[in-house]
């Protein structure tokens, strides 16, 4: 296993949570070749191997066998985790009992918004309707829905944004088929919680980076770590004054547990790290400065005109978290310490 994911595992496990709850439980966890399910697949797999829980069981819903067997290569022959390899919007049948639901299958990628609009809705529409059959004929505990903090749209809001803070959405603009069926994903999951009680909760994860993230994802933090680890200049592709939030995936993962096993049902929130705000371009710079000895430079390009990528428009977007810190998480990796233990670990 790489050094750097296990001891990002190692720290997550020692948090002071009642990792007990999920001790004989199956839990089913969708689209877990993404970087977010998967580093949960192995903090349960994790907290197996500690002796924190036992008699827990994983059932990890990929579509990408190859990708699944190269990202859990060290634990193909391991007992508690099976493998179901089909689309989220197929019918799931498993005949064993089911206590947690995960659903995170979805294209988050800006570059699939222009080249496979269909493919970024449906999983949020229709994998989630069904999987909240599933959770109905099973008669779960807990259902955990990904969604994003793109459901918040276009706001004038110059503060952080709360979990109630919704601005504009264009539907007729092809980019809203990942916002638009998140929110949607959002109102199945709570009509699903209003008429049959499954307790759903939600989380509304931003701009999250850190081990095993795809290098290709689209997304301009992706791309400076391929620039980094291929020694060339960081290409801005705008004027480089948009400004983000990040935050390390140890830090979310924590978070999203600490929403499952202590949230409210019928509740979203918001994961991120306000403390953490760049512009791309004051990233860009960060990073190359932590590198000083590869001589990097910042090229500002013009934005592109492609009919596969579509950018964002919004400027700037800021999580209020007060409702998450009340669960008693707070996020501890600031930029310069996470990106540099991303980079690490690619090398």
């Amino acid at each position: 296993m790489n050094s750097i994911v296990q001891e990002d595992l190692l720290q997550i496990c020692q948090e002071n949570l009642e990792w007990s709850e999920l001790s004989g439980k199956n839990i089913l966890i969708t689209g877990a070749n993404g970087i977010l399910p998967s580093y949960m697949v192995e903090t349960i797999l994790f907290l197996i191997k500690l002796g924190k829980i036992e008699d827990t069981k994983i059932f990890a819903l990929v579509r990408n066998k190859e990708k699944a067997n190269l990202r859990f290569k060290d634990y193909l022959n391991c007992n508690y985790i099976h493998f179901l390899y089909q689309d989220v919007c197929d019918p799931i049948i498993i005949n064993d009992k089911i206590n947690i639901i995960i659903h995170a299958a979805s294209q988050a990628s800006p570059k699939y918004y222009g080249i496979d609009p269909i493919g970024t809705l449906v999983p949020n529409v229709i994998g989630t309707i069904n999987l909240l059959k599933l959770a109905k004929e099973k008669q779960i505990e807990n259902f955990l829905f990904f969604s994003s903090a793109e459901v918040y749209g276009t706001t004038k809001i110059d503060k952080a944004i709360k979990e109630t803070d919704f601005g504009y959405l264009d539907p007729m603009n092809i980019r809203s088929c990942y916002a638009e069926s998140k929110r949607m994903g959002e109102t199945i999951c709570l009509s699903w919680f209003f008429q049959h009680n499954i307790p759903v909760k939600i989380i509304r994860p931003f701009h999250t980076y850190g081990p095993g993230m795809s290098l290709d994802d689209g997304r301009v933090f992706a791309d400076f770590v391929s620039y980094i680890l291929k020694d060339q200049s960081l290409v801005i592709n705008s004027d480089g004054s948009a400004r983000r939030t990040y935050c390390y995936l140890k830090d979310a993962i924590l978070a999203y547990f600490h929403i499952l096993l202590k949230g409210t049902n019928g509740e979203a929130y918001n994961v991120g790290n306000p403390y953490q705000e760049y512009s791309v371009k004051e990233l860009a710079t960060t990073l190359i400065n932590l590198f000083p000895d590869k001589s990097l430079k910042i090229l500002i390009n013009p934005v592109s005109s492609s009919s596969e990528y579509f950018p964002s428009t919004i400027n700037r977007i800021l999580p209020d978290i007060s409702k998450l810190q009340a669960l008693g998480w707070s996020p501890k990796v600031d930029v310069k310490a996470g990106f540099n233990r991303t980079i690490s670990s690619y090398n």
